[in-house]
């Protein structure tokens, strides 16, 4: 068994040192020359570097999004509940006071069935 894990190791690592070789190789014998090379090499290094800031400010712009949209459901949540909040403090004040009234009512009438 731990010849397996061994094995898979070795291998990985002679899969990037050949990696490395071939590219070493593939530089020195560029149709090119070094120089021009570099140059090539820098511009998709900026180009990558371009590329890479444009996602980060695309992901930064999405997120910002999403935290506005949030907000915004949020702040129309708690509108909402504050509106049937009020909704039900009418309704339960509407309703003490008309038991009030039935109580009132029902008082007045036992004090004419004893007077």
């Amino acid at each position: 068994m731990a010849d397996n894990g061994n094995n898979g190791t070795v291998g990985a690592m002679m899969l990037v040192a050949g990696g490395v070789i071939g590219a070493g190789l593939a530089l020195l014998f560029a149709p090119q020359s070094g120089r021009r090379t570099r140059k090539q090499i820098s511009r998709y290094g900026k180009k990558v570097r371009n590329e890479t800031e444009e996602m980060i400010r695309d992901t930064a712009d999405s997120i910002t999004a999403a935290v506005d949209d949030v907000g915004d459901r949020t702040s129309e949540m708690l509108e909402r509940g504050s509106e049937v909040a009020e909704s039900w403090r009418r309704h339960l004040i509407d309703s003490i006071e008309r038991g009030q009234k039935n109580l009132e009512q029902q008082r007045k009438k036992l004090n004419q069935l004893w007077e």
